[in-house]
């Protein structure tokens, strides 16, 4: 479970990481990660929102693909920036997908959004 300190509410949290921040797509999830550079003294811990569409499946599946991403993204927790805002977007393959092939792709998304900018590129 995730802690409860981590938990994204706010709709404009959403809007905001959804639409300013880095993304990385991978077959069952897409990942937006904002760094939000406030306070760098005010350590707010970094907040973790999911968004499971219709179109993943009904509602039982919906429930266990945003459970299935909860559990994964706890153990990421350590490595998110202070005061980020993480959003895990689940695609429609992600109903169908076993536990293992989402925890790969949110690593290897998570893992391509933590890596340092290269400098060709923004």
């Amino acid at each position: 479970m995730l802690p409860s300190g981590h938990r994204m509410r706010r709709r404009d949290d959403f809007t905001l990481a959804v639409r300013r921040g880095r993304r990385a797509g991978r077959p069952n999830v897409v990942v937006h990660l904002l760094h939000r550079d406030e306070d760098p003294e005010a350590a707010d811990p970094p907040l973790v929102g999911f968004i499971v569409a219709r179109t993943v499946g009904n509602a039982v599946v919906r429930n266990a693909v945003r459970r299935r991403l909860r559990h994964q993204v706890r153990a990421h927790l350590d490595r998110l920036p202070a005061g980020s805002l993480l959003v895990v977007r689940a695609n429609p393959a992600a109903g169908k997908a076993r536990p293992d092939e989402l925890a790969a792709d949110l690593e290897s998304a998570l893992d391509r959004l933590l890596r340092p900018a290269s400098k060709g590129r923004r």
